[in-house]
């Protein structure tokens, strides 16, 4: 007689807000001891909202999670680890000047009785756990040491040594090459036979199907469907993430496309982005599209100076500009909206005037000229209807949408003929969205360039002319977007051109 295997974990009706925006929406899922069970969907589909449940750094607002049978509300991060749940990010939570057996025991270390850590005795039950897997890592190295796929290897070994029975990866194959991946399925393989569950998120669709039983398709907060891998194709998977409301799509004006304005040749650094080439014409909103860790925000993070290329040379207007920092950015026409505004685009505990005036603040004989300077952030507060008690205002206290605003009036203030949004609309309300929409359009018609970042698929497609398509470092594919749809875009993003 075949024993049933038994239920780990589920989720009931799992609902989440974040300021109005509904992130997870009444989603069900589960997952059985030996198997793998991948979550996957387009960026912002809730794949990370539900990581961050589970893991105990979010609460829900509605709904019932399970653990071995058990019914919990909510769960805090060391109830989670005390319940057998781990939690592999994409980005290595390790510790690189310890060695790979300080790691491993990092909070749980092995003493003497007189408090001591006894690492001669943490060596040897290092080097059994890595026998017992037929993993050959030196115990005794720094974990700056490693390669990137041995660091995710000790991560799965640090959450196996705490007697893990989930295990949740976050993008685990993301920065590896093609042997350290083949090298990653199979330790999953071995742990699935021990009996350890895994909930697997990826956005590569032939790794899915190679090591998953089951798929879980989710888009737009909500649960689509969950397959069994042996039944399912990747075309119909393909369609499941695509299907969306029509009215998701803004319908913008279109304006003239002028001579070309920008050309980016062979932007480089390191794995990240690699030999990226393209132009930007006047009036034109070139978008980004890709995974996430496509490439997308280090690209523009280095076409604007704020991290350092290794190679590569940036032409606008015709003349040599290559900016290596954002000060030169600035002073060479170029401006830049930043995905991540509280931390990066904005002074906080400033007022909106300190915020928008900034970077153009009049200073004629070392003496900054308030009432000019009052003027002009008004006509901007205006012009973009920026929802204000007053000047002095904290800009911290604004709504997402208005401070967004802020930093575009910001830029209004300057002479910049480019300007590059990372994720212009993120966080904000649908009525800020559609104003954002009609002030960039307002750019391309009085002939600016934009190079445009979005992972919302109906702002990439409805908002760009054309749209380059981000994979693994490089630019694999510029779209006309008038011949573009959303299932099209999504086989570029994961590589299968060939799909029908």
């Amino acid at each position: 007689m075949i024993r049933e295997k038994t239920k780990l974990l589920e989720l009931n009706n799992i609902t989440k807000d974040f300021s109005g925006t509904r992130a997870l929406d009444d989603v069900s899922i589960d997952l059985f001891e030996g198997e793998v069970h991948c979550l996957i969907g387009e960026n912002g589909a809730g794949k990370s909202t539900l990581i961050k449940i589970l893991s105990g750094a979010e609460k829900p607002d509605r709904g019932i999670i399970k653990i071995f049978g058990k019914s919990y509300l909510k769960l805090e991060p060391r109830e989670s680890i005390n319940l057998s749940i781990s939690t592999i990010y994409q980005d290595v939570d390790l510790v690189d000047t310890l060695t790979v057996a300080d790691n491993i025991f990092l909070g749980n270390e092995i003493a003497y009785s007189y408090g001591a850590i006894n690492a001669k005795e943490q060596v040897r039950r290092a080097r059994d756990i890595m026998e017992r897997l037929n993993i050959k890592i030196d115990v005794k190295k720094l974990v700056e040491e490693l390669s990137p796929a041995q660091q995710q290897t000790l991560q799965i070994v640090k959450a196996l040594y705490r007697d893990a029975r989930i295990i949740i990866m976050d993008e685990p194959t993301s920065s590896l090459g093609q042997e350290e991946t083949k090298a990653l399925m199979e330790l999953i393989r071995t742990i699935t036979s021990k009996g350890v569950g895994v909930l697997y998120i990826s956005h590569y669709l032939e790794e899915v199907f190679e090591i998953g039983d089951r798929i879980t398709v989710l888009k737009d907060g909500k649960k689509i469907n969950t397959y069994n891998t042996e039944n399912i194709r990747v075309d119909a998977i393909i369609k499941d993430m695509v299907g969306r409301e029509a009215s998701l799509f803004y319908k913008r004006e279109r304006v003239p496309i002028g001579k070309t304005m920008a050309k980016i040749m062979a932007y480089s650094r390191g794995e990240v982005v690699k030999n990226v080439t393209f132009d930007v014409r006047e009036g034109e909103i070139f978008g980004i599209g890709g995974l996430v860790g496509s490439g997308r925000t280090e690209l523009v993070n280095l076409l604007f100076g704020i991290d350092k290329r290794e190679s590569g040379s940036f032409t606008l207007d015709g003349r040599e500009i290559t900016p290596s920092t954002p000060k030169e950015a600035i002073e060479k026409g170029l401006c830049m909206i930043v995905e991540n505004r509280k931390d990066d685009g904005l002074f906080l505990i400033r007022s909106v005037k300190e915020n928008i005036g900034i970077v153009h603040t009049d200073k004629s004989n070392f003496v900054i000229q308030l009432k000019n300077e009052i003027g002009l952030v008004r006509q901007m507060i205006q012009r973009l209807r920026i929802d204000v008690s007053g000047l002095d205002q904290e800009v911290g206290n604004l709504s997402g949408g208005n401070q967004q605003k802020s930093i575009m009036a910001r830029w209004l203030l300057t002479n910049a003929r480019l300007f590059i949004f990372d994720e212009p609309t993120k966080g904000v309300d649908i009525g800020s969205k559609e104003e954002i929409y009609k002030f960039m359009t307002e750019l391309a018609r009085e002939g600016k360039a934009i190079i445009m970042v979005s992972s919302d698929m109906p702002e990439l497609l409805s908002m760009s002319d054309r749209i380059g398509i981000m994979r693994s470092g490089e630019l694999v594919k510029i779209i006309d977007s008038h011949n573009a749809t959303e299932e099209k875009i999504l086989t570029e993003f994961f590589g299968l051109g060939a799909t029908n």
